[in-house]
C-alpha cells in the first residue's frame, strides 16, 4: 500500500513537472496573443481620428518659423519618452534642413517618383535657439566643403580622362544668422499627444500644425498614430519604434522595401504653405 503511494506521488510530480514548462509556454503566448489583440483594438480606435485637415492654404511663402525643433538623439525603444515617435523624420539641423530649398535635391539621388511632393522648399526658415533664447534665420546652399584624393585609383582615372575634372567635394551647407526684423507669419509645430495607456501598448500619437501667427488661426493639422506589433520585443535588435512606423495612420510610403517617414513634415507643410518658386 505504502508502495503504491509512493509511486502515485512520484507520478504526480513527473507529470506536473514534465508538463508545466509547455504549460507556462502557452500561457505566454496566450497572454502575448490577448495584448495584441486589445493593442490593435486600441489602435484602431485612434485611427478613426487620424488624418489630414486643411482649413486654408497660401501662396507664395518665403520662409516659415519652426517653432518646435526635433531633437538630435533618435529614440527607438524608450515606450514612455513623450518625443512624437510618430512625428519624427530628422533631428536637429537635418530637421531645419528638410524646409529649405534645394536640401531634397542634395541629399537625395534619382528621380522622384511620378506623383511625389515637388518637395521645393522654403527661401529661409527661423527658429529659437533653446541654448541662447535667440532666433536665428537659416539659409542653406551646395558648397565645396573638401578635396578628393588625388593619389585614390578612381580620381586618378577620372583625372586622366578629364584634366578639368572638379576635385571638390559637395555638400548642403546650412548658414545660420541672427534673423532681421519680425518673425515669418506663419509657423510649424509640433506634440506627442500620446497618453499613458497607449504607450503602455506602445502606441504613441502625434499633431503636426501649421499656424497662422498673425491671427493665432490652425491653419492645418495631422493627427497620426504608430503602434509597434511586438509590443517591445527587442528580439533580432529590432529598432521598435523605426518599425513601428510600418503600422501607422494614416501610413507612410514604402520605398526600396522600407516605409519611411522621411520629409512628410515638408510634405504636410508645402501642401498648406506653398513655397514661393522664385527668389
Amino acid at each position: 500500500m505504502r508502495s503504491l503511494l509512493a509511486l502515485t506521488l512520484v507520478l504526480g510530480v513527473c507529470l506536473s513537472g514534465c508538463f508545466s514548462p509547455n504549460a507556462a509556454r502557452e500561457a505566454d503566448i496566450a497572454a502575448r496573443r490577448s495584448r495584441l489583440q486589445t493593442a490593435e483594438a486600441m489602435f484602431q480606435e485612434r485611427c478613426k481620428k487620424a488624418g489630414v485637415t486643411i482649413h486654408r492654404t497660401v501662396e507664395n511663402v518665403e520662409g516659415v518659423l519652426l517653432m518646435k525643433l526635433r531633437p538630435r538623439k533618435d529614440n527607438y525603444d524608450d515606450q514612455f519618452a513623450l518625443d512624437d515617435p510618430y512625428g519624427r523624420d530628422l533631428g536637429g539641423d537635418a530637421y531645419i534642413q528638410t524646409f529649405l530649398r534645394g536640401s531634397y535635391q542634395a541629399n537625395t539621388r534619382g528621380t522622384p517618383a511620378p506623383g511625389s511632393p515637388p518637395r521645393l522648399g522654403y527661401l529661409y526658415v527661423e527658429a529659437v535657439d533653446p541654448k541662447d533664447g535667440k532666433r536665428y534665420r537659416y539659409t542653406g546652399s551646395v558648397k565645396a566643403v573638401g578635396r578628393k584624393d588625388v593619389t585614390a585609383e578612381n580620381v586618378r582615372r577620372e583625372l586622366a580622362a578629364n584634366p578639368a575634372y572638379d576635385l571638390n567635394i559637395y555638400a548642403y551647407v546650412l548658414d545660420k544668422v541672427l534673423a532681421p526684423g519680425p518673425a515669418p507669419r506663419y509657423g510649424v509645430t509640433y506634440d506627442d499627444i500620446s497618453t499613458r495607456e497607449e504607450r503602455e501598448y506602445w502606441i504613441a500619437g502625434s499633431s503636426l500644425r501649421v499656424i497662422d501667427l498673425k491671427t493665432q488661426e490652425v491653419m492645418a493639422e495631422r493627427i497620426g498614430y504608430m503602434m509597434d506589433r511586438g509590443q517591445g520585443s527587442d528580439a533580432g535588435g529590432r529598432l521598435l519604434w523605426l518599425l513601428a512606423a510600418d503600422h501607422s495612420c494614416p501610413a507612410f510610403a514604402s520605398r526600396h522595401g522600407s516605409t519611411s517617414q522621411m520629409f512628410k513634415a515638408l510634405d504636410f507643410t508645402e501642401s498648406v504653405l506653398k513655397p514661393k518658386l522664385e527668389k
